[in-house]
């Protein structure tokens, strides 16, 4: 992709040069009250204060309690169901602030137990809101849906609440009557047993063995030291090591996570009939009317599109000049850089990158950069990872763990893509259709990085740079493609022994899971025989369920919106950008398979996912021809 004039002119009028400028150095310090006030969040547009905070929670709960006393009310008309839906809206509002005042805080110091009391006193009042209000889709479903419809083309303060309204009403076989809502919200708290348990024996409970590397050294190998070696030691038998004293961790008590996963699954198959679904997939994908064909399709299409990822893997086994190649080894570059990313040029680089969505777009970007909304730098406390967190009426919030290397800066494009669709969503939407689905959450992350690789790309012919950068677009397609559909079709498999009755043992989950990576990965890789207890780290599997074959949708969703945005004539190419600034604003005013049609995108078909196998396939040759330049 070339840039454009209308690009260059953008990058003038920001200042922004394709020379990476020099800025202020990252800290020397995990003190957080010495790191520079830019670097850090500022809650101060959320609360002034904890005492506004308490302030908050007061009224919160007395909206709360105004909200549950209109029960009985909705049949009288449409006036009524208005003000219900404007209160619930207030609510929803009031909400958020509440919710990421303590959360914010809580994650940049994890100690802090007073933080963190704050903040379950949050979710024990959300928890009693949702049992104060059970009786309201029960009622609104007793106005028969025809007079619902001639409510809202009457009432025109009505029509930002229609698509709510209305997809109340398609999914009103799933809904129960009043008494069955009630005894279900009952449930919700203890629901979250399973999940809660897998949270305190994976992380507050869990201890990890020392070990000796190569050069003498000890380390403890938690779940950051163990990645840390992965990527950093270039001597196999560290790796090794790391692995099976990692993986052997959890295999110690493999049974105790097989019973909290099989929570997990019958809890999902209990409330699927509950609702009356078929099967605990329908269920999880009925809320946003999408397809389970999309997932079974996805599965199927990936299953039998590996033969690039097994390429990807016997090259990396000859730039390693390994023997055997093994997942320990997928980690580790082929070759080394010493290069540092400094954040606040890499601030302009991202800026430059993503200028082909135009001046507005770039302009919001800049302005939301320099607005207090960043963490970036580690502290003492603070909780590991990146995130973007929206608070509706003030900004998304994002958090980094910045460190100065090439992945950093494919991570800031990333949580700030989350962040510039919420920028985008907020500003265009009213409060009840703002939020957009996780179905097409990733596609605004994944397209700024495309737009960042690309900008690097233009800017060096240098062999092994471009090796480094291509290797981590593929990077990119395995851990959120591949992986994420393997980890799918695993779900898929676990979920369906619940449905059956059949017995759910870490044995039996050991089977599917390494039976899986035989199916993925073929003969390009040494399978060691622990790596079959790989399910039982997997916290998505645990605490969101049916989560993570949407990464690989989106991805598959992103990769057909980049092209288009820059392959083909300029009037193509600019009435795909509009289509997809459009569906950046669009938050969740329709289904996200309508809203991803509406932007070009059908994952009903098996192209739409057979692209990114062929893209992968792509890469790895651009991959093959680099490497061979390298001396």
């Amino acid at each position: 992709m070339r840039i454009s004039i209308a690009s260059a002119a953008i990058l003038f009028a920001l200042g922004v040069t394709l020379a990476v400028p020099v800025g202020a150095a990252k800290p020397n310090t995990r003190n957080r009250a010495e790191i520079p006030a830019q670097y850090r969040w500022d809650f101060s547009p959320i609360y002034p204060d904890w005492q506004a905070w308490e302030g908050g929670m007061k009224t919160l709960e007395a909206n709360m309690d105004a909200f549950a006393a209109m029960k009985g009310s909705l049949a009288k008309g449409p006036n009524e169901v208005l003000k219900a839906y404007r209160a619930f809206d207030a609510i929803g509002v009031q909400q958020y602030r509440v919710f990421r005042y303590p959360q914010l805080q809580r994650d940049t110091d994890t100690r802090n137990q007073d933080v963190a009391g704050k903040f379950q006193r949050v979710t024990a009042l959300f928890a009693k809101f949702g049992t104060a209000t059970s009786w309201f889709t029960p009622e609104l479903l007793q106005i028969p849906q025809a007079t619902m419809e001639r409510w809202i083309r009457d009432t025109p303060a009505l029509a930002p609440y229609g698509f709510t309204i209305l997809d109340s009403y398609r999914q009103q076989k799933h809904v129960l009557d009043e008494m069955g809502e009630r005894l279900l919200s009952f449930s919700a708290q203890f629901a979250q047993t399973p999940s809660s348990a897998y949270r305190e024996l994976s992380t507050s409970d869990i201890r990890f063995p020392q070990i000796k590397l190569a050069d003498g050294s000890e380390i403890t190998v938690s779940p950051a030291n163990y990645q840390q070696v992965l990527r950093t030691r270039y001597e196999q038998a560290d790796r090794a090591r790391a692995f099976t004293a990692h993986l052997g961790t959890y295999a110690a008590t493999a049974n105790t996570y097989a019973a909290l996963y099989n929570g997990v699954l019958q809890r999902g198959w209990f409330m699927a009939q509950a609702r009356n679904f078929p099967a605990t997939l329908e269920a999880a994908l009925d809320g946003n009317a999408v397809p389970p064909e999309v997932v079974t399709t996805l599965v199927e299409t990936v299953r039998s599109g590996t033969a690039p990822l097994r390429r990807y893997a016997k090259l990396r086994q000859k730039l390693l000049g390994v023997a055997e190649y093994h997942l320990y080894d997928t980690s580790i570059p082929p070759f080394r850089t010493d290069r540092a990313y400094d954040f606040d040029a890499s601030k302009d680089l991202v800026l430059a990158a993503v200028a082909p969505l135009g001046a507005d777009y770039v302009e919001k970007y800049r302005r939301w950069m320099s607005g207090g909304k960043l963490d970036v730098y580690e502290n003492e406390g603070k909780r590991s990872g990146a995130y973007s967190a929206n608070v509706y009426g003030v900004a998304p919030y994002v958090l980094m763990n910045w460190n100065d290397t090439l992945d950093a800066v494919f991570t800031f494009a990333h949580e700030t893509g989350h962040a510039m669709h919420s920028v985008l969503s907020n500003e265009a939407q009213p409060f009840v259709t703002s939020q957009y689905t996780i179905f097409v959450a990733e596609v605004a992350s994944t397209i700024n990085e495309r737009f960042l690789l690309n900008h690097l790309l233009e800017r060096t012919s240098d062999a092994k740079e471009r090796f480094l950068l291509l290797q981590h677009a593929v990077e990119a397609i395995v851990g959120t493609f591949y992986t994420q559909v393997l980890f799918a079709d695993f779900e898929l498999q676990a979920h369906r022994l619940a449905e059956r009755g059949q017995p759910v043992t870490a044995e039996v989950l050991n089977g599917i899971y390494l039976k899986l990576l035989k199916d993925y990965y073929g003969d390009s890789i040494a399978i060691d025989d622990l790596y079959k207890f790989t399910w039982a780290r997997i916290p998505h599997f645990y605490n969101s369920p049916y989560y993570v074959y949407q990464y690989a949708t989106c991805f598959a969703s992103s990769a057909k919106l980049f092209r288009d945005m820059t392959a083909g004539a300029p009037a193509e190419r600019a009435a795909a950008t509009e289509r997809y600034l459009a569906l950046l604003r669009s938050g969740g005013d329709d289904h996200p398979m309508r809203q991803l049609q509406k932007a070009g995108v059908d994952l009903t078909q098996r192209a739409t996912v057979q692209a990114v196998i062929e893209q992968m396939d792509e890469l790895v040759s651009l991959m093959e021809r680099e490497a061979a330049k390298i001396r």
